[in-house]
């Protein structure tokens, strides 16, 4: 087997792992029952998914500049989803819509 059928099958693997993942946090935002979770599987599992999808991508661009622009989504995604992760948690706190005796603890009192 060749290198580039190596890559190949590895970018390939990334791919349909990242894909899948994307797939897991979709399925887990429309079935989970409240915000928190909702909020969880919107963040945690997409990302991951788009990193996934971002590096098999990565393993077949030739470009240099192309493989920087790869480079700035994958930064812009690390650098926003936890914030905006963040920013609808403390809305829904604020906002009443979480089930406090469901946590095992709450620090926002």
């Amino acid at each position: 087997m060749s290198l580039e059928a190596l890559v190949d099958v590895v970018a390939g693997i990334f791919l349909v792992l990242g894909a899948s993942f994307a797939f897991i946090a979709a399925v887990g935002v429309v079935r989970f029952p409240d915000v928190l979770t909702r909020m969880h599987a919107a963040t945690k599992p997409q990302s991951f998914g788009l990193l996934l999808i971002l590096a098999g991508l990565a393993l077949r661009i030739d470009s240099m500049s192309d493989l920087t622009l790869v480079l700035v989504v994958a930064l812009f995604q690390l650098l926003t989803a936890p914030v905006s992760a963040h920013m609808v948690g403390r809305a829904a706190f604020r906002a009443d819509q979480v089930d406090r005796s469901a946590l095992v603890v709450d620090e926002a009192d």
